[in-house]
């Protein structure tokens, strides 16, 4: 059935950009309908701008859009294939309409995933749906009112000011109060419910969840109000915006993204109480709203400038963890990061924190150690003191690196030289520095102690492992099991058993992961893994003692039967494998168990879903009609980490003949975009 949704967005159009000094849009109001099956939108855009220089054409980026009918009469509008443009004698100081009927079938940005739509602007593609201007130096006031089916909810920036019904649909009137940059205007449209929370200084928190995830929603948003509280207080300044809303989407292109006021995240981060020990939201919470105030209310003028975003965002999200799990938690953190930092540039890949194409790598975890840094350098009251500046000094503007240097430089008398050029020009990651700075960790100073015994042999190591192993710390405990693995099973029993008596989650995970071959004296405590609070060591647990203790598979599969897993189903689809392949077992279901697999490839599902049933499936060689058309489609799927693995997976299977002759004839039997590149690979 065709489903249309309808948007009706009023914009305020303030700020900076590539025509600032000819025109100042003041108003922009755009209706929009989004059509599911033809994936495109239809609407009418209205903008009021000032001219402030006399000129003969005005332009907004708008890509591949359709100029359909022109309401105003003074000038003409037109468009080319990334452009709408406003053709006319504009006077100085004159204030004119631009109004007309258009559609645009965007290529990205505005995503249709079932009845599902959601927007992600990501820096600059706004105008795919949106006729915009294409900068992030353009700062915006939006003020939405949306239109969506009954049965949907409707989410998008700025406060929920009327709520109303207007032939057969709903309308959703939003408000925003202060200007933003273009790429974070963003709505999205599905099945959602929401808890409320108010945060210790009064903002509205809207968490949204699927109804079929109501018993995720606890542990998914845990912590959620401490970390908004604990953000507003150490960075010293409040919250910037009305309210603040998190939106889990399915097939999601990223981790999350920062959309003023509301975060769009994958869905993926949904999970249990069990979930939450091995994959929780928290790092993602807090660095998406970290970044209502670093990128979304101070925004940066260039590339080389994206640090003062992701690192800071990055780096403020530590600190939160830090709140929640402790300074050892911490420091293992900025280790961790320093140790993938340290590894590329000894490989000579090191990258300025300036450089404007630099690596998410640098940008993100390079710019946290950087401020980390700077604060050990400067003292927390005076690095407290610039952030609290610099924030309040350029509220709603554009800034460079020097603009932040320069607020640190006015509140603290410590010569900063040497570290703009340590940190940010550098393109070597300072590692002796980093490593003086994890001594100050009592914590990490054991743990170096631990594992520089790797070298040492096992008997001479022994008794300092069995402590480590005896109420070990998460991390230490883990160093230590991993110190076993190449050593023989009747020297290591012992210390395996200590590992396994600790009760510490993380410790018995370690044993799961890095203990290949299983002996009888340990089956019974590699047994009781399957109960442990964790879907990897539940999933790894069952794999290894479904393939070295063949005569005990029944008992795996009943004990195991009916859990899910993750989001991506990993437990289940583990268990839907291993059913098919147990001989005897549950023979009459067998055809129900082998259908399931199979749908869990089908577009009806996210791609995090997909992903995994199309490895079981190749594994098995469960390929048929129906998978080989899902994997055509997977082959199109916006999101590159799942489309790219598919595409492999495909040139692999037309590499069969039996598969090329059913792959060559799919034809209309899939959508236009899988036809057009399945023929495209096949002509190759």
């Amino acid at each position: 059935m065709n489903k249309i949704f309808y948007v009706f967005l009023f914009i305020c159009f303030t700020g900076f950009s590539q025509q600032t000094d000819v025109v100042d849009f003041l108003n922009i109001e755009a209706s929009i309908g989004t059509d599911t099956v033809e994936k495109k939108i239809e609407g009418r855009f209205l903008a009021t701008f000032e001219v402030l220089k006399e000129t003969d054409s005005i332009f907004m980026d708008a890509v591949n859009i359709q100029i359909n009918e022109v309401e105003t009469k003074n000038f003409k509008i037109t468009s080319d294939e990334k452009k709408v443009w406003f053709v006319g004698n504009f006077e100085k100081g004159m204030t004119y309409k631009a109004d007309f009927w258009y559609d645009m079938k965007p290529k990205q940005t505005l995503y249709f995933f079932g009845d599902e739509i959601w927007t992600q602007g990501q820096g600059k593609y706004t105008s795919h749906w949106l006729p915009s201007i294409d900068d992030v130096n353009d700062k915006i006031e939006f003020d939405l009112l949306l239109f969506a089916p009954t049965d949907k909810a409707v989410i998008a920036n700025g406060k929920l000011i009327d709520f109303g019904n207007l032939h057969e649909v709903n309308t959703w009137h939003f408000d925003m109060k202060e200007p933003m940059s273009s790429y974070l205007v963003a709505f999205a449209i599905g099945d959602f419910d929401k808890k409320d929370l108010v945060s210790n200084s009064g903002i509205p928190i809207e968490l949204y969840y699927k109804p079929k995830d109501s018993l995720k929603v606890e542990p998914t948003y845990r912590y959620s109000k401490q970390i908004f509280d604990f953000l507003e207080t150490e960075i010293g300044v409040p919250y910037p915006w009305q309210n603040y809303k998190q939106v889990p989407v399915r097939d999601f292109l990223y981790a999350g993204m920062e959309n003023t006021t509301a975060t769009f995240f994958s869905e993926a981060f949904m999970v249990d109480s069990t979930g939450f020990n091995d994959k929780n939201y928290i790092n993602v919470n807090a660095h998406e709203l970290a970044h209502q105030w670093f990128g979304d209310m101070v925004t940066e003028k260039a590339n080389e400038d994206h640090w003062l975003q992701e690192g800071f965002a990055t780096y403020y999200a530590l600190l939160a963890e830090k709140e929640i799990f402790g300074a050892d938690y911490y420091y293992w953190q900025l280790y961790q990061t320093a140790e993938q930092l340290k590894a590329a540039s000894d490989e000579g890949k090191g990258e300025s924190l300036l450089n404007p194409k630099a690596s998410s790598l640098t940008f993100y975890q390079k710019g946290a150690w950087a401020l980390h840094i700077l604060r050990e350098r400067i003292g927390d009251e005076a690095f407290k003191t610039a952030i609290k500046n610099y924030l309040e000094k350029y509220k709603v503007k554009n800034v460079s690196t020097e603009d932040f240097l320069n607020e640190v430089k006015a509140v603290s008398a410590i010569n900063i030289s040497d570290f703009e050029k340590d940190w940010l020009q550098q393109s070597a990651f300072q590692s002796e520095e980093a490593y003086q700075s994890l001594l100050k960790s009592s914590f990490i100073k054991k743990y170096f102690e631990v594992s520089a015994l790797r070298a040492t042999p096992f008997q001479d190591k022994k008794l300092q492992l069995k402590t480590a192993l005896t109420f070990p710390n998460d991390f230490i405990g883990q160093e230590a099991v991993y110190q076993l693995v190449d050593e023989p099973i009747s020297e290591t029993l012992p210390l395996y058993k200590n590992a396994f008596e600790s009760n510490n989650l993380y410790v018995r995970q370690a044993v799961a992961l890095s203990l290949q071959t299983l002996s009888k004296e340990l089956q019974k405590e590699y047994e009781s893994l399957l109960s442990d609070d964790s879907y990897v060591t539940m999933e790894t647990a069952l794999y290894q003692l479904w393939t070295q203790f063949p005569e005990k598979r029944t008992e795996y599969l009943n004990k195991t039967e009916g859990i899910e897993g993750f989001q991506n189903k990993n437990i289940r689809q583990l268990w839907l494998t291993l059913a098919l392949l147990t001989e005897d077992y549950e023979n009459s279901e067998k055809k129900d168990y082998l259908k399931e697999l199979k749908n869990y490839t089908s577009t009806d599902y996210s791609f995090e879903i997909r992903e995994k049933a199309f490895e079981y499936v190749n594994e098995l060689q469960l390929w048929d009609l129906e998978t080989l058309k899902n994997l055509a489609e997977a082959c199109v799927h916006p999101t590159w980490r799942f489309s790219k693995p598919s595409k492999e997976m495909l040139n692999k299977l037309l590499q069969d003949k039996k598969y090329y002759g059913q792959l060559s004839v799919l034809g209309r039997q899939i959508s236009e975009k899988a036809a057009n590149y399945l023929n495209s690979i096949i002509k190759e």
